[in-house]
This record gives structure tokens, C-alpha cells and sequence, in this order.
């Protein structure tokens, strides 16, 4: 997957459109978690570095109605940019229209522009969500080069990265998107071994795909979070109330045929009466019996996979083990991210979402060679699909 990064470009005196991803978590102007703006400025300085005029754009959160907008300008991030970067970013409230084509005409080398969410072109007939080639065609008309950095966006066809690009400007990666890349890729494609996968998660179905994907790729797949007890189910094994699909168990009865002994599942699990913090507890080693559920992998499940990790070489871990959000059940998840982050000489990634999370708010994310930006782009990326925000940049 060799595609031309922002390396391969000569930025000076250029306009350069940089799709980042500043999609955050902002409540009454406040962002609550400014990881992803972080995580976009190397790309950001690079431009700079170089003498180009950076022209940033993003999406941010769901905009559906006029209603919608209220709380979903980029302004904050702006604000919060300029602070991390130590100089102005010009803030344009609009994504289209004569005030963003004269603050841009105004930018000299070595500015940065952020123009307003994307997603407020869907209030009038989703153009951005549905690729609108005329949206496209208008953002492309505003630079001379065209830097993706958006992995989170990757599994989506939108005007802000697909139609920009299907316009034949020069379309590279910028180095969050060539990180994804490198890691996600290399670790599907061509791993070191022995690669190990750990899914966890609530349900099967939306880890179907990256488990088919992975059983001829990984020397083994551990199995946590609540798609255990569907698996349990294909196995014959009592569960109790514990979370089940009923309508994917033959499905799991032929993941189980086809890996064999590549698919390990937990020996025991942490069981409550009630889906409540607030409950008695108690540790069931095998079938689970009685009127109780299943909210975590228990200590000797733990133990079996930190074993089983002992020497991997690649580990790649979507999914949480357990209800990680209640402290009762989070011992699973916070003792496989343990496990993980302790190995030597591994590649450890994590795909992105609740797993991510984990290990930020456990101290362990630095202790981990990559932590996707990307839950759903990561995810599909595993399965092995084609990313079209991926596709879109040139081949080097």
C-alpha cells in the first residue's frame, strides 16, 4: 500500500488543503479531549516549515438540521490550535463563499486557515456525507495540493476527501494517515510473527469481518468482551443471561471450525445478576449456570492470555473484555492492556475506540507502539477492505 506523503510535495508559496481530522468531544464550547488536534500537528508544521499556507477543514460530529449547528462550530478548535501551535490560526465561520476565498487570497506563507465543519453542507441535501462532485470540485478549486491526514474518515466516501481528490489535484497522505498506514497495513499484510489478534466488544457481528479476515493471518485470535457468550452458545456451553446473538451463532460455530485452535476463548468470566456496578459478584469458571450474566473475563482468562501473549511479536487489540465503564468489570480489559503493554520487542497496536480509551485513561498508551485515531476506519482496515479515502491518495 505505497501511497505519496506529504514528503513528496513542494510546498513553498503553495495553497495547501490539509483534511484533518479535528472531529472532538466539545460540550458548551469546551473540548474535553484534544488528543486528535495533537495528533495532526506534525503534518501542520511540516507545511509551515515549508512555506506553504496551510488550509485545515474537518468535519465535527452529526449535522443534520440548522438546529444541529448549534455546538458544532470549529471555533473552540481553532482557538485550542493556536495555542498548541504558539500563533494565529484565521478562523473563516463558513465552508464556501466569497469571505473564505478572500481570507484565503490574504494568507501568506507559513499561515494557518481553518474553515468551518464540513458536515454544515448536509443540512441542505448531505453534500458532504454523499460526496457531492460539485462540493468536491469548489474545495479542490481553493489549493494547489491536497494533504489527507484524516484515517478517521478513511472508510468514508465524502466530498472532503474522495471528491477533492477525484478531481486530479495532487493527493498525498500526511504523516497521521501514512502512520495508520504503516501499522494497520503492515500488521495485516505482512506481520512479524507470532501475530496475535485480541477482539473484544459486545457483538460478533461487527467483528465478523476482521475475524475472517485475520484466521489465516494471526497464529492466534483471543476472544473477550460480550461476543464470548455467542461463541459460548456455538460451543453448546450454558450461559445464563449473558449477552447473546442468537441469529449468529451457526455463523460463530463456523469461525470456530475454520480456526481451530488459533481461537481462544476465556476459561472464566466475572458474573453479576444484574447489568449494575452495584451487585455482588461472583468468579464461574466454565459453563455459566443460573440467573446470572457474564460482565468481564476473569483472573485465570487473563492469566491464559497473558500467556498465551508471552512472546508475540505483533499484537493488534480491538475491543474492550469486559464493561470496562463499571469498575467491577474492568480488571479484564485493564489485565490484557497490561499483558500487552509489558511485552518486549512487540509492534502493539491498537485499533482505535473503547480500547484506546483503556489504555489512555490506564497510563499505558505511550508503552504501546500505535494507537489508531481511526475505530471504524481501523476496523475495516483489518477486514481487509478497501478504504476509498485510502485509494484516493496517489500511488507512489
Amino acid at each position: 500500500m505505497a501511497k505519496k506523503t506529504i514528503e513528496d510535495l513542494d510546498l513553498k508559496d503553495k495553497k495547501v488543503l490539509v483534511r484533518v481530522d479535528f472531529n472532538v468531544p466539545l460540550k458548551d464550547g469546551v473540548i474535553g479531549d484534544d488528543t486528535r488536534i495533537k495528533a495532526a500537528l506534525p503534518t501542520i508544521k511540516y507545511v509551515l516549515d515549508n512555506n506553504g499556507k496551510a488550509i485545515l477543514f474537518s468535519h465535527l460530529g452529526r449535522v443534520k438540521t440548522e438546529e444541529d449547528k448549534a455546538g458544532k462550530s470549529l471555533a473552540p478548535v481553532a482557538k485550542r490550535l493556536g495555542e498548541l501551535l504558539g500563533k494565529e490560526v484565521i478562523f473563516v465561520p463558513e465552508t464556501r463563499g466569497a469571505a473564505l476565498e478572500a481570507a484565503i487570497a490574504d494568507m501568506k506563507d507559513g499561515d494557518v486557515l481553518l474553515f468551518e465543519n464540513t458536515r454544515f453542507e448536509d443540512v441542505d441535501g448531505k453534500k458532504e456525507s454523499k460526496n457531492d462532485e460539485e462540493l468536491g470540485k469548489y474545495w479542490a478549486s481553493l489549493g494547489d495540493v491536497f494533504v489527507n491526514d484524516a484515517f478517521g474518515t478513511a472508510h468514508r466516501a465524502h466530498a472532503s476527501n474522495v471528491g477533492i481528490a477525484s478531481t486530479g489535484i495532487p493527493t498525498v497522505a500526511g504523516f497521521l494517515m501514512e502512520k495508520e498506514i504503516k501499522f494497520i497495513g503492515e500488521a495485516v499484510e505482512d506481520p512479524k510473527r507470532p501475530m496475535i489478534a485480541i477482539l473484544g466488544g459486545a457483538k460478533v457481528s461487527d467483528k465478523i469481518g476482521v475475524i475472517k479476515n485475520l484466521i489465516p493471518k494471526a497464529d492466534k485470535i483471543l476472544i473477550g468482551g460480550g461476543m464470548t457468550y455467542t461463541f459460548y452458545a456455538a460451543k453448546g456451553m450454558k450461559i445464563g443471561k449473558s449477552l447473546v446473538e442468537t441469529d449468529k451463532i451457526d455463523l460463530a460455530k463456523e469461525l470456530i471450525a475454520e480456526a481451530g485452535d488459533k481461537l481462544v476463548l476465556p476459561i472464566d468470566n466475572i458474573c453479576a445478576a444484574e447489568f449494575s456496578n452495584d451487585v455482588p459478584t461472583e468468579t464461574i469458571e466454565g459453563e455459566i449456570e443460573g440467573d446470572v450474566m457474564a460482565l468481564d473475563i476473569g483472573p485465570a482468562s487473563v492469566a491464559l492470555f497473558a500467556e498465551t501473549l508471552a512472546g508475540a511479536k505483533t499484537v493488534v487489540w480491538n475491543g474492550p473484555m469486559g464493561v470496562f465503564e463499571m469498575s467491577n468489570f474492568a480488571n479484564g480489559t485493564i489485565g490484557v492492556c497490561e499483558a500487552i503493554a509489558n511485552l518486549e520487542g512487540a509492534t502493539t497496536i491498537i485499533g482505535g475506540g473503547d480500547s484506546a480509551a483503556a489504555a489512555e485513561q490506564l497510563g499505558f498508551a505511550d508503552k504501546f507502539t500505535h494507537i489508531s485515531t481511526g475505530g471504524g476506519a481501523s476496523l475495516e482496515l483489518l477486514e481487509g477492505k478497501t478504504l476509498p479515502g485510502l485509494a484516493a491518495i496517489n500511488d507512489k
